[in-house]
């Protein structure tokens, strides 16, 4: 999957001292990327808007 002018962001729950982050790239059209933010250059998972929606909301209820 291309990634090229993916836009990197970490999530706002992860701490100033790095440690086990995400990184999310919602800016691409029909597809959402996710990756570890201590290996940008690493495998990324890629998901469609609606699963990424499913995702989200699963872990929200679980937190």
């Amino acid at each position: 999957m291309e990634m090229t002018g993916a836009q990197w962001r970490k999530s706002t729950k992860s701490g100033p001292n790095g440690g086990a982050c995400v990184e999310v790239a919602d800016n691409l059209p029909g597809i959402v990327g996710v990756r570890d933010s201590k290996d940008p250059t690493g495998p990324t998972l890629v998901f469609g808007p609606a699963e990424w929606r499913t995702f989200v909301a699963q872990l929200s209820e679980r937190i």
